[in-house]
This record gives C-alpha cells, structure tokens and sequence, in this order.
C-alpha cells in the first residue's frame, strides 16, 4: 500500500436475521387476551421495580435508550436516546413537558391505538420515565378525538396508576412527582401527523388551531405554553421501560446497524389475515407477510405493489417487495420509507391510480392552509389525479403533475406537503406505463364515440 494511502474501510459482516419469540415480545397483551388493568400489567412485568429504575438517574436511562439504537416509531426515526437529550438539564424557572403523540390518524395507521386499547399501561409507565429523563412535571397524552373507547381505557389506566401512587407526588416512592393528562383531539391530521409534525398538536394543545410553527425556536426550547418540550410517539415511549429492565444490549440485538429493535407493524389490505404484529427492525417484508398475514390474497404472484409505510410514503412495485427489509435504511434506499410501518398491499386486482387519487384527496383535505404550496398545490394534485384516474388527460400532464410534487416537497413548513407529493411520485416511478395506458384507452373510447366533423358537402350521413 503506497505511503499515506487512506485505509481500506473495514466491511460490515452481512446481516443474519434474528427470528423474535413470543419471549422476546415488549407487547404482550397486544389483542386484549388478558387483564388490561393495573393488576393484569404488573402480572405481565409492567410497573416491576420501577422505583429503581428512576433512581438510577436522568443521564443513565438517556445514556440506555441511546445504547439501544431506538429511533422514534412515529415516522421521522430520529434517534429517541439524542432527542430526549435536548431537553434544558437545569431549569431555568420554567417546567418542562413531555407531549405524547396519540393522534394517530394516517390511512392505514393503527399500531398505537391497539397499545391505548389493550397495554395502556406500558404507555403510562413509560410517560413516568421518559418524562423523568427529561426533567418533566407532567406529561401530556393527545389522543386523537375518534379514539373514545382507546381514551376511556388510557384515562382508567391514568387513574389506577394514581391509585397504585405509581403517579403523583413522589411518584414510585421515589421523591419525585410526576403527573399526566389525557386530552382528546378535534380530529385534525395535522396535529399527530405521521410525517413528523410536532408544533401543530402544540398549538392544538394549548386550544389554538393546530397550525405547524416555523422553526426555530425548536420545542425543545420553546414549546408547550413557551416551555422546554418534547413530543413523541405511543410506541417509542411505550418500549421504553422494558428497554431498561432487559438492557440495551438486548433491545439492540434485533435488526440491523442503526435499525435496532422490534417493531409493531400493522399490516391491511389485499392479505389473508390484516394483523398488528410485533416483529424483529429489518424482518423481510416478505417474509413479515405470509408469516403473519396468511399472505397476499390470490398468492404472492397476484400482488400488484406494497405501501410499506403509512399513507405518505412512496409505494414500492412487487420486483421491490421480493427482496427489500423492513427498516429504516433499506427502505430508503427504495426511494420508500418505513414511515409509521403501516403495510398497505395491493393486489393486481387494485386500480393504483385511483388507490393515489384517494391518497390525494386525503391530503387536499388534511391541510391546514397555512403554507401557499400545499394549500394551493394540494388541490392541484387531487385534480389532475382525479383527470389521470379517468384517463381524461394529455400524456404532457404526467410530467406537469410530477412538477407539482416537486413544487410542494421541501417548500412547506411542516412536511405534510411532502406526504401529499411523495404517493404521486412513487405511482409515476413505478407505474407510469399504466397512467400512459389509461390515458390512451380514454382517447381510443371517445374518438369511437366522437362523430366525423362536418364535410364541405354537408353533415355526415346527410
């Protein structure tokens, strides 16, 4: 090797799976077979030594949940460890609040409502400690506001756990207090977006509409009612006590680098058996399909393609679908995401273009107006996939719609103009042919249907 010459970089073993048992499974109750109570979950390991836990100190549960590799399981992935780490470590005479996203509204998305259903617990319990790493006097659960059966059990859990005096003052006898709250949304999408949106259930907490902030500030300095805040998801706070007690070491066992740990997945659409499944980060989307859902129904050959990730990431065709891992990175690297891990398939009988245009109208709807190039770019896709759908468009317009999506990503301030954009650019990615086609049959249709224009002698069959 010549003198000075950088050194080869070492190369990653190539990753071997690791099959998740029903031992190794954070969400026991995940189907409401047992007790949902107080009781029930301490059978089950909820609320065990929890005392302990908090007086091994804020910077040790921190320094755990980094160790783990767990990134949040709202959407963004960021790392939960780091993000909980920006909150102020001495007060400056301000409290500090965690905000728990429970708004859980994207199509196809509904892994947290069954933890609110049936391990509110886990979630209550991992309020107390997450919050205790911060430095918070209170958490804040939003749910959304058609959840009112997951509500009543989160806020009966909230109760019990005060009577057990596991919340409270000096909450788990361990001198310190902590509280929590249960608000119900008013059904906006924007306030517990998928894609990441924070400010505005912030602002739908504090009773404004939930119109996103600009940023900076960021919530970690100014947040709820002007103080230090962080906001996260159901699932990431709910993991994190059984993080603590089975180490991270464990928790980090499970998937790939920088994919760490287990996952729900909620699995709907054209499958024998539509599920929500804990699975091991980086499981097969394959395999995660006929190992828990019976299937794509018709036979793996009748799939046609796969959202894999809730409503605002792109769709990816079958050929991907063969081979691609459920994780953060190897979705990306699919021009896909793993999003909120809601696996949406579509089988060959599924008309993709107007499966979009649905998308479409949900996101023209959702918007909340504040930012010109998803309140007027919205609409605008809606439309032209509306024209698309029926075929009732010019072959230019493909390439015009696909401007539009570039016109709204990136330029908004929440990324809700993003998840509207990135539906419309997998379907042209993978499946422009097909928008060709239906556009060509239109033209066939109604060139049938047209009458020959009139001639210099007369009308036709005059």
């Amino acid at each position: 090797m010549l003198s000075g010459a950088a050194p080869k970089p070492k190369e990653e073993p190539p990753y071997v799976h690791r099959d998740l048992t029903d031992a190794d499974r954070i969400f026991t109750n995940l189907y409401g077979e047992h007790d949902i109570g107080v009781n029930g979950a301490i059978k089950r390991g909820d609320w065990h030594r929890t005392k302990d836990l908090l007086l091994m100190g804020r910077d040790w549960i921190i320094d755990e949940i980094k160790a783990s590799g767990l990134r949040g399981r709202g959407g963004a992935g960021f790392p939960s460890g780091l993000k909980w780490s920006f909150m102020p470590k001495v007060s400056d005479g301000r409290p500090s609040y965690l905000v728990i996203n429970a708004d859980e509204s994207e199509p196809g998305t509904c892994k947290d409502r069954e933890i609110l259903r049936n391990d509110p617990h886990k979630l209550v319990e991992g309020a107390l400690i997450a919050g205790f790493a911060m430095g918070a006097k209170a958490a804040y659960i939003y749910v959304r506001g058609e959840f009112i059966y997951e509500a009543n059990q989160l806020e009966q859990a909230v109760v019990e756990a005060y009577d057990k005096k596991f919340l409270g003052a000096n909450a788990c006898g361990s001198g310190y207090d902590f509280d929590v709250y249960v608000h119900r949304g008013a059904g906006a999408y924007i306030c517990g977006t998928g894609v990441g949106e924070e400010t505005g259930l912030i602002e739908s907490l504090e009773g404004n509409p939930g119109k996103p902030r600009l940023k900076p500030p960021f919530p970690a300095n100014v947040g709820l009612y002007g103080c230090p805040t962080t906001v996260t998801n159901v699932e990431t706070v709910a993991v994190s006590p059984t993080i603590l007690r089975r180490g991270a070491s464990w928790f980090s066992g499970f998937g790939r680098k920088n994919n760490h740990g287990t996952k729900l997945f909620a699995i709907s659409g054209h499958v024998n058996n539509p599920i929500v499944v804990e699975e091991s980060m980086s499981v097969s989307l394959r395999e995660l399909i006929e190992k828990h859902a019976g299937g794509v129904q018709g036979g793996w050959d009748n799939l046609l393609a796969i959202i894999p990730g809730g409503s605002s990431v792109p769709c990816i065709p079958k050929k991907t679908c063969e081979t691609v891992l459920m994780d953060f990175d190897a979705l990306k690297a699919v021009q896909s995401g793993l999003g909120t891990a809601a696996v949406m398939v579509m089988n060959k009988q599924t008309d993709m273009i107007k499966a979009i245009q649905r998308l479409s109208y949900f996101y023209k709807h959702e918007s909340c107006g504040q930012c010109t190039p998803c309140r007027e770019g919205t609409p605008w896709l809606y439309k032209l996939m509306t024209r698309m759908q029926k075929g009732d468009a010019e072959l230019e317009e493909i390439d015009m719609l696909l401007e539009v999506t570039k016109q709204i990503e990136g330029h908004t301030i929440c990324a809700l103009g993003d998840a509207a954009a990135w539906p419309v650019q997998g379907l042209i990615r993978h499946f422009r042919p097909t928008m060709e086609q239906r556009i060509a049959d239109f033209k066939g249709k109604n060139k049938e249907a047209t009458p020959a224009p009139p001639t210099a002698t007369g009308p036709p069959n005059a």
